[in-house]
């Protein structure tokens, strides 16, 4: 579920040898290929040609309008569901396909429409299912949902995998009331492919661009889900995480991004990479945006036994949201986490002012490294593993369709359609995952005993137990760097990610400034199953800074464009 901005990269030093496997015959025929492409990409072009007069008339405006404005939108019956989905396909098609070519929605749900009728007819009734009630979302396409469109992880190799199906995370959004506008592009595989990929590219979407600067990365995986929230191609996205693809993704397109405790939202029938750490969460221009997707997301799904606690955590995580919940909190401030970014750390200054306005008290940890040795290698050891045993389990239940059924046959895939499939990087990491001997194996067992150890007990909850603090800060991610096809990601950090990721604790970011006009967000990281006193944070923080800006789809970064303390 991605590895954007984390453990991929930091592995970049230790190349591991690529193991090719032997190349076969094309398993999807070439014609069979892109009529699938094409037909997942039908209902933007649809749209676009059969648009009502009506719509242009009303010109529905629904850029950056939260979800509670447009909540409000639809209560006075200012405009209706149907309305704002076809504003949302306009600017699909407007900014997506045309104009910029933000390249982050790989189709529109060809039921979306008919979706938010029959939400309008239910609150013309007066039946309201929540404040989600007809406000349209983009979901990640490694996450299945009911319809014709596939759920491709961005390779070619699943453009049959039409399952039919709602992923339990997505049958909860459709209870709360939200619509499935579509699916958004990623990093291929999310971003576990090679050690030598281009975040935000796949062979299904092209690469994604950022709308703060469109020659500069959205980073990986959920690159799609953070530009399209970015540019408000939809209320608001769901991305997913392995280790950063949440984090990276919101913090370089200027958005709050939520990475829940391991086991509050349900991974069933979403393309893995690690049970050990995969978790959904939802991307959106406000952290309350983001707790209200969060409130629908929670809760327990008896086919994965991680959620087994969800239902005792759930509640409404956009409640008590105040602007005083940090007066009197102790915070731990990563002074060893900052990066060598001179403007970052000149950008997180700020906002450590700005907390300090909230009423934090700041203590400063400059040694959160230590005692941490061989995190990165037992993380990934466990990456490598689980992604063999856990890709076969998912292949295994996709449509007879599919001929890709395990690593080994995607892998096999790949090598006969490697100008399409393997153009700009290789397949190392799918390589080296297929040769782990799997779960049983006593050298996995360990690591995975050894990295929750590390990142939780004597990571997290060391440092916040050892400083007495409620919460961990520090710079989510360096600015977007410039995408290069040709040589693959060059980010250079910071990153806060791998501790919360790998012991599966809840992080958020937030937007805390600019450099060169590119989005930095700050990470507040707690302990397991405090979720709800993250948002209240991240809440906090963001009313005292209020950093966000619009992005302005520049065609590349400005020197002179630093918004911060404005």
């Amino acid at each position: 579920m991605g590895v954007g901005g984390g453990v991929r990269q930091r592995q970049r030093k230790n190349r591991m040898p690529h193991l090719a496997g032997p190349p076969v015959r094309a398993i999807v025929a070439p014609m069979r290929t892109l009529a699938l492409a094409l037909a997942a990409l039908a209902p933007i072009a649809a749209h676009a040609q059969t648009e009502p007069p009506r719509i242009a008339r009303l010109a529905v405006q629904v850029e950056e309008k939260s979800i509670s404005e447009l909540a409000a939108m639809l209560r006075t019956g200012a405009v209706s569901s149907e309305e704002l989905v076809r504003a949302y396909m306009d600017r699909i098609a407007t900014l997506d396909r045309q104009g910029p070519m933000l390249n982050s929605v790989i189709a529109v749900m060809p039921g979306a429409i008919e979706d938010a009728r029959t939400l309008d007819a239910e609150r013309k009734a007066g039946k309201l299912r929540g404040p989600l009630h007809g406000i349209p979302v983009l979901i990640k396409d490694n996450i299945e949902a009911k319809g014709p469109v596939p759920t491709t992880a961005g390779s070619t190799a699943l453009l049959a995998n039409v399952t039919d199906r709602d992923a339990p995370l997505v049958a909860r959004l459709r209870a709360a009331g939200a619509i499935i506008l579509g699916k958004t592009n990623l990093s291929q595989w999310a971003n576990i492919r090679s050690n030598d990929s281009v975040s935000g590219w796949s062979s299904v979407g092209g690469l994604v661009k950022n709308p703060y600067a469109l020659d500069r990365n959205a980073c990986g995986s959920s690159s799609g889900s953070g530009a399209a929230a970015a540019a408000s191609l939809a209320a608001a996205t769901i991305g997913t995480e392995t280790d950063g693809s949440i984090i990276c993704p919101s913090s370089i397109n200027g958005l709050v991004g939520f990475k829940p405790t391991l086991g509050l939202v349900s991974r069933t029938h979403v393309i893995p990479i690690s049970h050990s750490q995969d978790t959904a969460g939802p991307m959106a221009r406000s952290v309350t945006d983001a707790a209200l997707l969060l409130t629908a997301l929670a809760g327990t799904d008896p086919a994965d036994p991680a959620t087994a606690e969800a239902d005792k955590r759930k509640t409404d995580y956009a409640a008590d949201l105040s602007s005083d919940y940090l007066k009197g909190v102790r915070i731990g401030v990563l002074m060893d986490r900052r990066g060598g970014n001179a403007r970052v750390q000149a950008a997180f200054a700020q906002a450590l002012e700005k907390l300090k306005a909230a009423g934090a008290e700041l203590v400063e940890i400059a040694d959160s490294h230590s005692g941490l040795d061989g995190l990165g290698e037992a993380e990934f050891k466990v990456l490598m593993t689980e992604l063999k045993a856990d890709l076969n389990a998912y292949l295994a239940t996709t449509p007879p369709q599919v001929t890709v059924r395990t690593l080994k046959d995607v892998i096999a895939f790949n090598a006969a359609n490697a100008e399409t499939e393997l153009a700009w990087f290789d397949q190392s990491l799918f390589d080296l995952g297929e040769s782990e001997k799997g779960p049983d194996d006593p050298e996995y067992k360990e690591a995975l005993s050894k990295s929750k150890r590390l990142a939780g007990a004597e990571g997290i909850d060391k440092l916040l137990k050892t400083h007495n603090v409620r919460f961990l800060v520090g710079p989510s991610n360096a600015p977007a760097w410039v995408s290069d096809l040709v040589n693959g990601d060059h980010s250079i950090g910071p990153s806060q990610s791998q501790l919360p990721a790998v012991a599966g604790y809840p992080h958020i970011t937030v937007p805390m400034g600019y450099v060169a006009g590119l989005p930095v967000g700050l990470s507040i990281i707690g302990g397991q199953w405090q979720d709800h006193a993250v948002i209240k944070a991240g809440y906090a923080f963001e009313q005292a800074s209020k950093a966000r800006v619009a992005p302005t789809y520049a065609d590349s970064a400005d020197a002179k464009a630093d918004p911060i303390g404005k």
